[in-house]
């Protein structure tokens, strides 16, 4: 393994440190032993919340199925990079999402298409009390807590049930003896149990459990019950999504509104810049997240396939303008095109946008300023700005199949003619809207004790429009 470290007291130079890891247990009689993993490995065993080797395989090939669209067959991303000013590059605090970014960046970008003098590209990070891009139970109580009702809410409707006795007369007796019985809110829990046999699955006969943990109708019904547990509070919930996912998602439309009507998202008004005189257009984020994540996007979205995301998967929300040439009339023939942030000529020092300036060292520069469009209401855009929104079009992809949300399909302006699955920016705005947090901090501390729904079932709302 390799990770930084300062080659000198005062900490003016680092280098790499490469260094080999074993793992240390626990013996029968107590005693310190080395551990082994399945196959009679001893080293590089993986620890808590670290990506396996499998999983290092698949979150690389992943980096190739996008080089091959993206860059292959589409040219909307450069053969060679020579930085990764950009891209905007993100993961969360746990291990593995920052092992599985890496991986795919990889994959997108070997060695061999990036230049000899490439720098070490900047990975943005936020602290775990203000992570948004999982669903935070640990630091958002009132999410904390209508998770904890709608996992209530599932054991009721679920423990005591044909699919319940089903997996009990196979299950449990593999349950410990003070916890003899499968729930959703036994000891180990059902939703655990299946990610045990999940994993156990992906990982080859090495970590196979016996056969009967993968019966099919056995693996049928947990999948079903889990996904109830954890992802129905984002289908029912304006609340839910909003605490949940709400954020990421007002986040991501933003830097979309910004593209459209605001010049571009650039790499200077970006924590993952490296220069304030130097900045790109940024067209292309990849973040290391979990499935968690991606299966509050598609439930806040009405776009839930009510099963629980495969290892590995993917979103991608991509961005489209109409191709600048004449056309005979609206349909799905008319070309698109995935937008490239345009370069600035000359920066702007006022409008819906400003950029920031100063200094062009990076360690010395001050914050540069937000966007004056970032959680803009959609009435508040003048009718230039939503004409531009009208032009441009989101679409959603999960393992690589395109999405359809139902606000979007619902009506013809919402969409492209022909292809429900293309949302125009300002239709796609107007859903998200409705649950993007105004301040998710103080949110997170609202509503305490109010119910699964809130005072009133106010916030009892179905996704997607």
């Amino acid at each position: 393994m390799i990770q930084m470290a300062a080659s000198n007291q005062d900490l003016s130079q680092w280098k790499g440190f490469e260094w080999r890891k074993k793992t240390e247990a626990f013996g029968d009689r107590d005693e310190a032993v080395v551990a082994v993993g399945a196959t009679g490995d001893i080293e590089g065993i993986c620890q808590h919340g670290e990506l396996t080797d499998r999983g290092r395989e698949t979150t690389f090939a992943l980096g190739q199925r996008l080089r091959h669209l993206y860059v292959d067959q589409l040219g909307f991303m450069p053969k060679i990079k020579s930085d990764t000013e950009d891209m905007y590059l993100r993961a969360t605090p746990i291990p593995r999402a920052l092992e599985s970014l890496q991986q795919a960046f990889w994959g997108m970008y070997p060695a061999s298409a990036r230049t000899q003098d490439f720098p070490p590209p900047v990975i943005v990070a936020r602290s775990v009390s203000e992570e948004t891009l999982f669903p935070n139970e640990g630091n958002c109580r009132r999410f904390r807590q209508l998770a904890r009702l709608f996992a209530d809410r599932a054991a009721l409707r679920w423990n005591e049930t044909e699919q319940m006795n089903y997996i009990n007369s196979i299950l449990s007796k593999w349950m410990p003896e003070k916890s003899p019985k499968v729930a959703v809110d036994s000891h180990p829990r059902l939703s655990g149990i299946n990610d045990t046999i999940n994993a156990t699955d992906a990982h080859g006969p090495a970590t196979r459990l016996p056969s009967e943990f993968y019966d099919k109708k056995l693996r049928q019904y947990m999948e079903q019950i889990a996904v109830d547990e954890w992802f129905a509070g984002y289908n029912e919930s304006t609340e839910y999504r909003k605490l949940g996912i709400g954020a990421l998602l007002g986040d991501v439309v933003d830097r979309m509104v910004s593209t459209a009507v605001d010049g571009g998202w650039r790499s200077e008004a970006s924590a993952s810049g490296s220069s304030t005189d130097n900045g790109k257009a940024i067209k292309f984020a990849m973040s290391g997240c979990h499935d968690t994540t991606l299966a509050a996007i598609l439930g806040s979205l009405g776009a839930s396939p009510g099963r629980w995301p495969p290892f590995t998967s993917s979103i991608a929300v991509e961005l489209f303008s109409k191709a600048d040439r004449k056309s005979s009339g609206e349909d799905a023939g008319v070309m698109l095109e995935e937008f490239s942030n345009p370069a600035i000529a000359q920066k702007k020092s006022g409008g819906l946008f400003s950029f920031m300036k100063g200094s062009s060292n990076s360690n010395t520069s001050t914050p540069p300023p937000p966007s004056e469009t970032a959680r803009a209401p959609l009435a508040s855009f003048p009718d230039p700005a939503r004409q531009s929104l009208q032009k441009h079009y989101v679409r959603i992809r999960y393992n690589d199949v395109p999405v359809r949300i139902p606000g979007c399909a619902a009506k013809p302006q919402n969409h492209l003619a022909g292809d429900d699955t293309f949302c125009t920016l300002d239709a796609f705005k107007e859903i998200v809207d409705k649950f993007t947090p105004k301040n998710w901090r103080e949110e997170c501390t609202e509503n305490i004790g109010a119910g699964l729904y809130g005072k009133d079932d106010k916030e009892k709302a179905v996704s997607g429009f």
